[in-house]
């Protein structure tokens, strides 16, 4: 396993990392989260990600059981906030009363002192954004986090939090928390690129997978047990006949260079230094266990590879 500095911070991060969305406390039990994360770790991964919404707080509770017996000070444990998570006007969003609330939720869900990272977990309107940065200095002062950034921020956003917390001599965000994948790249490719150099804020990117649909799994109909059948809110926009011409393109690319259609999309996302960790989701080990070889065969990537995967993907 790799290790990729977290920005402009000290903080090593694996750059493959998993997470627990859609998965953790919906369609994995703890038994399977534990073997899932225990596995995980031996591979070298010590980014763990979660957020207070996940499974409505459920995905925190499998995952603290899940790592009870990894040693504390080898992980690197995330959780986010914004989302309802309470009833009432102020049960979401991130004014200082929501982060406070959450962060203690969170921190009791999965039974730890403390978080290493902490996002915001989309912007909020509402809320100026000083509040939202000394908030999270407060929590740092505490010691209830560690970093804190953000997730689906544009980058003017980010750069005004930046400009806030210098000017008060505070702590601006650390991280920043985007989808990206093949398919999806504007926000990354068109606008977080030009803050993420200037400030030296680390990606930790979500969805490397298009939901799956990289994997190939696709390619030939959708399988009953998959999660286009399961949960398909997030994936249809995936699921498209464009999309899975490419994919098929794709997967016979990953089969030329003696990897899997998802060792491609993975590895394709590490070429970019500005990422810090993929979060990739597993069910099954053996899913696990070929998403963390990625970063391996990302050198087979090179100039040429490159060129035919733009051709692909047009």
């Amino acid at each position: 396993m790799n290790y990729r500095k977290l920005g402009r911070s000290g903080l090593k991060v694996s750059e493959i990392s998993i997470g627990s969305w859609i998965t953790f406390g919906d369609s994995v039990n703890v038994r399977t989260a534990t073997d899932l994360l225990k596995l995980a770790y031996e591979k070298g991964i010590n980014y763990f990600d979660n957020a207070d919404v996940y499974a409505l707080g459920e995905s925190e509770k499998v995952m603290g059981k899940a790592i009870k017996d990894i040693p504390r000070h080898e992980l690197v444990i995330s959780s986010k906030v914004f989302w309802p998570t309470q009833k009432g006007p102020n049960g979401r969003g991130l004014s200082r009363k929501h982060i406070m609330e959450s962060v203690h939720g969170s921190l009791k869900r999965l039974d730890t002192d403390y978080l290493d990272l902490y996002f915001a977990h989309r912007y909020d309107p509402d809320t100026p954004i000083e509040e939202v940065v000394e908030t999270m200095n407060i929590l740092i002062q505490q010691g209830k986090i560690l970093y804190w950034g953000t997730s689906m921020w544009k980058a003017a956003q980010i750069a005004k939090a930046n400009g806030i917390a210098k000017e008060r001599n505070l702590i601006g965000p650390t991280m920043e928390q985007p989808l990206y994948n093949m398919f999806s790249r504007e926000l990354v490719e068109d606008d977080l690129l030009t803050v993420t150099e200037n400030k030296k804020i680390g990606l930790t990117v979500f969805s490397p997978l298009a939901q799956g649909v990289l994997t190939g799994k696709y390619n030939d109909g959708v399988p009953e047990d998959s999660r286009a059948v399961s949960n398909p809110e997030f994936i249809n926009r995936y699921l498209t006949d464009a999309h899975l011409v490419k994919t098929r393109a794709l997967s016979a690319l990953a089969k030329e260079l003696g990897m899997t259609a998802a060792q491609l999309a993975i590895a394709w996302i590490l070429r970019r230094d500005e990422v810090s960790s993929v979060i990739t989701g597993a069910s099954k080990v053996s899913q696990l266990e070929s998403n963390v070889k990625a970063g391996e065969l990302a050198g087979k990537l090179d100039e040429e590879v490159l060129v035919k995967i733009e051709e692909i993907l047009a």
